[in-house]
């Protein structure tokens, strides 16, 4: 341990465990072994990170805690996975993120600069992309995929195997159960699509002409008589020009579960 990280007597640190320079360990923070901690990190009081977790530089995880949990699925036989964390990350009170298992690839990955407020909870062989703010309590099963600045809300969750996909706004309350697209509002204990989310793209410095563009597509995904296929069809046809459009139809043509409607 360098001289240059601050962790405080009562705290417990493993064998092996890697600090960067300034990390900063709570009292009765607890770091367990095989862990490695980014420069800058903040651990208060009570956090808890378990073996085999990487957790990037300038993260700060609040009281109570719990990163790197064994998963909470019964074909689980203690065999070693992973968790992988990127900088920049805040996990408020009383949040929870699994390892992976080996059914799933055995790695649970979490990205930079995203928001886990109290008491959510990531599960085993999840991928959380960049950008992310999860709502209280908001809950995702194991294998879910989460999308650049994706907001699942509080008190939702996700179904395993699920996406919910770039700019996507889950509501609070919602059940999501199939892929819920890029740039869509979600909501409703059995989710549906309300539309675009427009107020976050307008926030996030979407173009008057790429919302009009999104719009027209929504149209034909979710407003047209046609069946999906036609509908992706239909909007190849329009000739859009904005990347987004790609991005949706790739999102769509690549689901296995189908997509909220």
């Amino acid at each position: 341990m360098g001289a240059s990280v601050d962790c405080h007597p009562t705290a417990v640190v493993g064998e092996g465990v890697e600090l960067g320079e300034g990390v900063v360990i709570g009292p009765y923070a607890i770091v367990h072994d095989k862990v490695r901690i980014g420069a800058g990190t903040h651990l208060e009081a009570h956090a808890v990170i378990e073996e085999h977790t990487t957790l990037g530089a300038e993260c700060r995880v609040f009281p109570h805690t719990c990163i790197g949990t064994i998963p909470q699925d019964l074909k689980f036989r203690g065999e070693v996975s992973y968790l992988e964390i990127g900088d920049r990350n805040v996990f408020r009170e009383f949040v929870t993120v699994n390892r992976g298992t080996e059914g799933g690839g055995g790695i649970t990955r979490i990205g930079s600069d995203n928001l886990f407020m109290a008491y959510s909870h990531v599960a085993h062989d999840c991928l959380v992309k960049d950008h992310v703010i999860f709502g209280n309590a908001a809950t995702l099963a194991g294998h879910v995929t989460i999308e650049d600045w994706a907001i699942v809300s509080a008190f939702s969750g996700v179904q395993q195997f699920c996406r919910v996909g770039r700019h996507a706004f889950v509501a609070a309350y919602s059940g999501v159960t199939k892929d819920a697209v890029p740039y869509a509002t979600v909501q409703g204990m059995h989710a549906r699509t309300y539309g675009l989310n427009t107020v976050g793209l307008r926030r996030r410095g979407f173009s008057n002409e790429v919302l009009g563009e999104l719009k027209r597509a929504f149209r034909l995904l979710f407003r047209s008589n046609l069946n999906t296929s036609q509908a992706l069809d239909a909007i190849a046809n329009e000739n859009f020009g904005s990347s987004e459009i790609a991005t949706l139809v790739e999102f769509v043509r690549s689901s296995e579960h189908g997509i909220v409607k």
